[in-house]
């Protein structure tokens, strides 16, 4: 698979305005977490990566403890996960994931990022095939045939597994992620991840140039502006 899920990649929010989208999103995924898989990070692996995810994006700790601490009381907000996918800027293949307490706003929202930038939003499966949906775990290791072993003697489905320069990045399904993970943490110890995540990887890339990377880079822009949208997958290679 190689390292192409780095490329999705989004960069640090430079402002106070951003970090607060930053914060307010890591909040509702938080929430949205603990409350479908419990509050105790030790029995729900989700949770635990989430948190150690928003730490590392330097989510301040009151954030963290607020989201979990609303999925605790069991009410609030009625969150539901929707995902759109579609054709951006210069054709490449895109996938919007989002938390959503109105399905019909926030359809309306993403469908006008599209338009907007001149792209097409499409179908349910209508890029998805062109994208692994996968479990990604890197940790600072130098025993690839030692993480491959304790992945296979838990049962767990490996993808891919790579060795560079002392990180092991391990490749499963997305199905596969708390297996997975627990078999790392049990054969290993605490594990500090360099990346815990289920991302979409794509089969291959998609050339943006000329004038369609200023709009790819506003289409971008715009899908981030929008408090619903969790994540923004997608196979541009910018020239």
């Amino acid at each position: 698979m190689g390292r192409a899920y780095q490329n999705r990649k989004e960069s640090m929010a430079k402002t106070s305005d951003a970090k607060a989208k930053v914060y307010s999103k890591y909040g509702r995924e938080l929430y949205v977490c603990a409350k479908a898989g419990g509050v105790d990070p030790d029995g729900n692996l989700a949770l635990r990566g989430m948190i150690e995810r928003a730490k590392k994006d330097q989510v301040p700790t009151h954030v963290i403890d607020k989201a979990i601490e609303k999925a605790k009381g069991g009410g609030g907000e009625d969150f539901s996960p929707a995902r759109y996918e579609g054709y951006g800027p210069g054709g490449c293949m895109v996938i919007v994931d989002c938390l959503t307490d109105n399905p019909n706003r926030t359809f309306a929202d993403v469908r006008q990022c599209f338009t907007k930038t001149k792209a097409k939003i499409g179908t349910q499966g209508a890029v998805a095939h062109m994208f692994d949906h996968a479990t990604i775990l890197a940790f600072k290791n130098d025993d690839e045939d030692a993480v491959l072993e304790a992945l296979l003697m838990a049962d767990v489905d490996v993808t891919d597994i790579e060795n560079e320069e002392g990180i092991i990045t391990v490749f499963t399904p997305h199905t596969e992620y708390g297996k997975a993970k627990q078999a790392l943490l049990e054969a290993f110890g605490e594990i500090d991840f360099d990346v815990d995540e289920i991302q979409f990887i794509p089969h291959n890339t998609t050339p943006i140039k000329g004038d369609d990377v200023e709009q790819f880079e506003r289409f971008l822009e715009l899908l981030n502006d929008n408090d619903d949208v969790q994540n923004i997958y997608h196979n541009a290679e910018l020239s």
